[in-house]
């Protein structure tokens, strides 16, 4: 990660089209103004974080589903023969 120092209106310049301005400080919160054309997604990284871990959980429940659908249908179609 790169860290770097940004004084109120100093601005970063990412990949050419991406400008970040800080706007102001208040205590522990910082305003930051971000300058990018429409067609970037901008968002906010604690709900990128969020939504990727309700996925995982789901994905998880979802394969946990599909083992016990499997279990149901082998019980519904009585014992395996050999």
């Amino acid at each position: 990660m790169l860290v770097l120092t940004r004084k109120i209106e100093e601005s970063l310049i990412l990949g050419g089209e991406i400008r970040i301005t800080v706007l102001g400080v208040n205590g522990d919160k910082v305003r930051l103004g971000v300058d990018a054309p429409q067609s970037v997604k901008i968002l906010r990284g604690e709900t990128v974080d969020q939504t990727r871990e309700a996925n995982r959980s789901a994905v998880a429940s979802g394969m946990n589903l599909a083992a016990l659908f499997k279990d149901a249908a082998r019980t519904m179609d009585g014992p395996e023969k050999e």
